[in-house]
């Protein structure tokens, strides 16, 4: 049927697309490849979520638990396992079909025998007894007929009567207690058939709606994997409109390896010619403090030597023990004075104002502008790139177009509306003969109670007989005294015995016929079935025709060189599997070539290899800042005599520590005795001190803070000119590599971007694949079709078959011992015509046994003796015998 076929090809197309060529396919060496797959590995793709496709929800629950009756259907699989122990026979099978019956050679026959054998016996026995049963049963009358075969109304007296009686009554009543298991066996197995028949319309009913489910549920499936394309399209859309930050960005994140550092090193030479300006100031500065400082300091440290010389110059000081003292103080007079000159220092004007100069250009700024052209790289791939994103948009929206004009080819919805109209139909007809099905399985029932029927009747001949007989028996009567009660449990036990013969046969037949037919469908067919051996049979290549390998693609594709078996196309259905991947109809349709011209075309794969940017606009530094590198080398700043303050700093202010010597010279003073002396010399004391607080001590600080500048002036200015001249290499390096090498970095960066778009299409295709395989028409409901066939036909209806003539053929082959027990036992129940005495001959005291036959019915009994000589009894057996008689 056409709309078969449009389905199936609507199913197909959401396959995934075929692998990508190999990287590398334009010549490029194997190794350079490696090289660059070593540099950097492309970014993993950011994963899109196309969500879920709408499942399918099917009701069909294809597993059947038999409850307690699978009891006896174990029992009756247990029976057939040692009837038939022999494995499947795929290959006779095999053999059969692909020979057509016709040239089966003896062999094969033998080998079909011999795994029949189990069978050919048990229905060999049970054709024997079909045909042996009337045949002994008319025997039997007619022996019995002629007072043969126990019809002679006559019971021979016997010491374990009762014994035998006991006995036979037990193996009776053990042999009708199976008979009933039997019979209600069979009868719960017939009652089964019954009921599961009913089930059988559930199953139907859901398997017909699952595969309406099916058919209305695939549309919206397919719908919805062609609507996924936007998903994968509008991320791509999205990248191509941040082209600049995602490709402009990974460029910019390449170059900036060489080209920030070297933008670095010029932004800090800019600070350090700040730093520079403000340490030259601020030794220029110290250094007029300092010499300011240093004259003001000699002529107060002159005046108080002087002053001092005076003090010492006091007549008070000739005297012995306090010239002493005077000399002393004397002999240090020479330390008051200045130790460090800071007047012959080199003067640092003119390269504070070379610096100065330098300043005047700002550097830091020109250094931005750099960076902020090297930043601009993701403006100027979109710039550059804007025509080629607004082709790709042109491009993808033609794509998208002829996807959906693809879904859209075949006439779908007017195929499933004829597929469920169809099912409608179908389920219609099926229930149409639900009447007939029932009046079918009712004449069924009542044939099987009709059977079991048979049965019963003979059990309740055989009950009847054991009760009447057990309350009517009278130990004290005789055979033929015995009551009316007795007697008729024994006719009854005798007319058990002839329906039994009658039934027995009938029966058998049913039960030889239901075993052979029942037997060989269980081992042939629903075992092999539920181990899928019964697949491997039809899935055999070239079973049917000698030129077509596969039985089932031929059937549906006309193509039987497909690999596509029954049995792998169960298993994925089982598994609810998509159809497309279970059937294999990429071999109708093949969608990776349909995805490789639409999804992701040569045309579009062109378009992003066309992408070029350039990068020679880019200007890291202005001409301007490079004279004023220069210039800031050749300020004069390295050419500073840094020894020479560093040695005047290191000097110290004055010659001696005032503050020491002020300490010292009143010490020496508290020495002298009390006087103007004294006085004096301490008023010099604290004039030193006054002079080291308000001289030397911002001296000393003008001095560190000169030593610090020229310290760090030393330090910035160590190989100045080497330092520029690094500076302006790097930043060469840079603007040569973004202006001439950077071609194969925005080549690599775009290769990468182009393989994250493609991996974009790539997820989609992937997901489409996996969605086919396990999402997209889920072919559970054919899985569940199959499932539904063996639970009806195999565990319904064969299980119940076997299981019936399971237990009516016990009750059967249990006739048999029935018949033996109830023939022997009547004789125990039912009135004599004659019977067996004993006289006592003779008054010797020699006992002498004498047996006459006794008629009933008679008044007066006549003796007669009978010459029979048996071994010597006791008298007491003989008074019994008598007391008895």
């Amino acid at each position: 049927m056409l709309w078969t076929s449009w389905l199936v090809l609507l199913l197909c197309w959401g396959t995934t697309s075929g692998e990508q060529q190999a990287d590398g396919s334009d010549g490029t060496p194997a190794r350079a490849r490696a090289d660059i797959h070593r540099q950097r590995s492309p970014p993993p793709v950011e994963p899109l979520d196309f969500g879920f496709v709408p499942a399918a929800v099917y009701d069909t629950h294809a597993y059947y638990e038999p409850g307690p009756i699978g009891i006896l259907f174990h029992m009756v699989h247990a029976f057939l396992y040692v009837i038939q122990p022999n494995p499947f026979p795929k290959d006779m099978i095999v053999k059969v079909i692909q020979q057509n019956m016709g040239g089966i050679k003896l062999e094969e026959w033998r080998k079909w025998i011999y795994y029949e054998v189990g069978f050919l016996t048990c229905a060999t026995i049970g054709i024997t007894l079909v045909v042996l049963i009337p045949i002994i049963g008319l025997c039997f009358c007619v022996c019995r007929c002629c007072e043969n075969c126990g019809g002679e109304m006559h019971q021979r007296q016997r010491k374990n009567a009762d014994c035998q009686r006991g006995f036979y009554t037990a193996s009776l009543v053990a042999t009708s207690i199976f008979i009933i298991l039997g019979v209600l066996i069979a009868y719960a197995a017939n009652h089964n058939v019954t009921t599961q028949i009913k089930s059988t319309r559930r199953l139907i009913n859901t398997n017909l709606r699952d595969l309406k489910t099916f058919a209305n549920n695939t549309p919206a499936q397919v719908e919805y994997l062609t609507a996924q394309y936007t998903t994968a399209k509008n991320k791509v859309l999205s990248d191509l409109d941040n082209i600049g930050p995602l490709l402009g960005g990974r460029i910019h994140s390449q170059l900036e390896k060489e080209v920030v550092p070297s933008l670095d090193t010029a932004l800090r030479m800019a600070g350090a010619m700040r730093e520079t300006k403000e340490a030259l100031e601020n030794v220029s500065s110290s250094l007029e403090v300092l010499q300011e400082g240093t004259a003001k300091l000699q002529a107060s440290l002159s005046g108080e030597r002087a002053s001092l010389s005076n003090t010492l110059s006091d007549p008070a000081c000739t005297n012995g023990a306090v010239s002493q003292t005077c000399n002393t103080i004397r002999s240090t007079l020479s330390q008051l004075g200045i130790n460090a000159d800071f007047s012959m220092l080199p003067d640092l004007s003119h390269a504070l104002a070379n610096v100065n100069t330098v300043l005047k250009t700002d550097l830091s700024n020109i250094v931005q502008k750099g960076y902020s052209s090297f930043n601009d790289t993701p403006k100027l791939v979109h710039e550059q790139t804007k025509n080629i994103v607004s082709g790709v948009k042109g491009m993808l929206d033609k794509i998208g177009t002829e996807i959906n004009s693809f879904s859209k080819m075949f006439p779908v919805e007017a195929s499933l509306v004829n597929f469920t109209n169809f099912l409608t139909k179908g389920q219609k007809n099926i229930e149409s003969y639900y009447p007939q099905v029932d009046q079918l399985d009712f004449y069924r029932w009542i044939g099987c109670v009709a059977a079991l029927c048979m049965v019963v009747l003979v059990l309740a001949f055989n009950s009847l007989g054991l009760l009447c007989g057990a309350c009517g028996y009278d130990k004290q009567a005789t055979p033929t005294t015995r009551g009316c009660l007795s007697n008729t449990g024994g006719n009854l036990l005798m007319a058990g015995v002839g329906f039994s013969f009658i039934f027995a046969w009938v029966l058998m037949a049913i039960v030889t016929t239901l075993f052979v037919v029942g037997g060989n469908i269980e081992k042939l067919i629903c075992e092999p079935l539920a181990n899928r051996q019964l697949f491997k049979i039809i899935d055999t290549p070239f079973l049917v025709h000698p030129a077509k390998k596969n039985f089932l693609p031929g059937m549906l594709f006309q193509n039987p060189n497909i690999d596509l078996t029954l049995g792998s196309m169960y298993r994925d259905c089982h598994e609810n599997n998509g159809l497309y991947h279970s059937l294999q109809l990429e071999t109708m349709f093949n969608i990776n070539s349909f995805l490789n011209r639409t999804v992701y075309n040569k045309d579009l794969a062109n378009v992003f290899e066309s992408v070029r940017v350039d990068l020679q606009d880019i200007l890291l530094l202005e001409q301007a800042g490079r004279d004023n590198l220069i210039n800031f080398a050749n300020s004069g700043v390295g050419e500073i005599d840094y020894e020479a303050y560093l040695a005047e700093v290191n000097k110290g202010v004055t010659l001696v520590d005032l503050l020491s010597f002020s300490t010292d010279l009143e010490a020496q003073a508290d020495q002298l005795p009390r006087g103007a002396l004294e006085n004096a010399l301490k008023g010099h004391a604290s004039s030193i001190r006054q002079i080291h607080r308000e001289q030397v001590v911002p001296m000393l600080q003008a001095m560190s803070t000169l030593s610090q500048s020229i310290k760090q002036l030393q330090r910035m200015s160590s190989d100045l000119p080497v330092k520029v001249t690094n500076i302006l290499s790097a930043i060469d390096a840079a603007e040569y590599l973004i202006t001439h090498n950077a071609s194969h970095v925005v080549k690599r960066e775009t290769k990468v971007f182009t393989q994250s778009l493609e991996g974009y299409f790539k997820q989609y295709t992937v997901w489409v694949k996996n969605s086919l395989t396990a999402e997209v028409a889920q072919c559970k409901p054919i899985s569940n079709i199959v499932d539904s066939m063996e639970i009806v036909a195999c565990s319904f209806i064969i299980d119940s078959v076997n299981t019936f003539w399971f237990g009516l053929g016990g009750c059967c082959i249990l006739l048999i011992p029935s018949i033996i027990f109830s023939v022997k036992l009547a004789k125990y129940y039912r009135r004599m015509d004659t019977e067996d005495v004993f006289e006592d001959m003779g008054n010797t005291g020699n006992p002498g046994e004498h047996m006459c036959d006794i008629h009933g019915d008679l008044a007066v009994v006549r003796y007669e003796q009978c010459f029979c000589l048996h071994a010597c009894r006791g008298v007491t057996w003989w008074r019994d015998v008598l007391q008895s008689l």
